[in-house]
C-alpha cells in the first residue's frame, strides 16, 4: 500500500535542489506550490504553480499561504528549502565564505537565520495545522552535514543544527497528529553553480536535484512513515530503502560523516 500525495508546497524553488524536488514531484502528479523570491528563468514542469514570496517578509508568506489554501484545501508536503547567506561571496576582493567567524560579516549570519531557519518555522507554524486536521503529512528541512562537522564556516554549521533540532523538536510536538517531521541530506547535487565550477569537481558520486524530489516522494507515500519522524536521513540512504535510482539510472552511494 501507499498513500496518495495530492499537494505539496516547495519553498525557494526558483533554481537548484528546490526546484528539482519541484519538477520531480509534478511530474508524479503531485499538484506542487512553489515559493520564489524573483521570476524564475526556466519554466518549471507542468503542475507546479510559482507564486513570488520573500520569506523575510511574514506578510508575503501569510499571503502566499493564504492563496495556497485557498485552492488546495489539503497539503500533504511542505519541503522547507529557501535558504539564505549564500549571496556575496566575495567583498572587498576577498572570498569570505570560508573565514574564521570573528572575521565572517554579521548579514550572513542573519540571513541564514530570517531567510532560513525562521522561514522554515514560520512556513511549518502556518501548514501544520492543515496536516493536523486531516491526520497526516510530511514536512521536510532541507539540511546539511554542517549540523554535525564544520563545514564552511560557524554560522552556517549553527544554522543548520538548529534546523536539525527543530525537526526533532517538532515531530515530538506532532506525533500524536501523525504528522511526520525529517530532516534531509543531499551529497553533492549537481545545481547550476556546482555545475559551473564542474571542471574543479569529482562528480562520480553526485546526485541530480530531481532525486531528492524522489526521495521526498518515497516518504510521503510510505504509510509507515511515522518510524521516521524526528531523524535525520541521507537522501542516498532513502533511495536505498525505497528501491529507486536518479534519474540517469545510477544509485548515488550514502555519504558518511567521514566522507564529507
Amino acid at each position: 500500500m501507499t498513500l496518495p500525495v495530492r499537494s505539496a508546497i516547495v519553498t525557494g524553488a526558483s533554481q537548484g535542489i528546490g526546484r528539482g524536488i519541484a519538477n520531480e514531484l509534478a511530474q508524479q502528479d503531485v499538484g506542487v506550490y512553489v515559493t520564489v523570491r524573483s521570476t524564475p528563468m526556466r519554466p518549471f514542469a507542468d503542475g507546479v504553480t510559482v507564486i513570488e514570496c520573500d520569506h523575510r517578509d511574514d506578510a508575503q508568506v501569510d499571503a502566499a499561504l493564504a492563496r495556497v489554501f485557498a485552492e488546495s484545501p489539503t497539503i500533504d508536503v511542505l519541503v522547507n528549502n529557501v535558504w539564505g547567506g549564500y549571496e556575496r561571496m566575495i567583498e572587498n576582493g576577498s572570498f569570505t565564505w570560508g573565514k574564521p567567524f570573528w572575521e565572517q560579516p554579521l548579514w550572513r549570519w542573519d540571513a541564514m537565520f530570517n531567510a532560513g531557519v525562521r522561514a522554515h518555522y514560520r512556513a511549518t507554524q502556518l501548514v501544520a495545522p492543515k496536516m493536523i486536521a486531516e491526520r497526516r503529512g510530511l514536512i521536510v528541512n532541507l539540511s546539511t552535514w554542517a549540523a554535525q562537522k564544520r563545514i564552511g564556516n560557524v554560522a552556517y554549521g549553527v544554522a543548520k543544527a538548529a534546523t536539525d533540532k527543530m525537526t526533532a523538536d517538532m515531530a515530538v510536538e506532532l506525533v500524536p497528529h501523525n504528522v511526520a517531521v525529517v530532516s534531509i541530506y543531499p551529497g553533492l547535487v549537481r545545481t547550476e553553480k556546482v555545475m559551473q565550477a564542474a571542471s574543479f569537481l569529482d562528480l562520480s558520486n553526485s546526485e541530480s536535484p530531481e532525486f531528492i524530489g524522489r526521495a521526498v516522494a518515497a516518504l510521503a507515500r510510505d504509510p509507515e512513515v511515522m518510524r521516521h519522524t524526528g531523524k535525520v536521513l541521507i537522501a542516498a540512504a532513502v533511495a536505498t530503502e525505497y528501491g529507486f535510482k536518479d534519474v540517469d539510472g545510477t544509485t548515488p552511494r550514502p555519504l558518511t560523516l567521514t566522507d564529507v
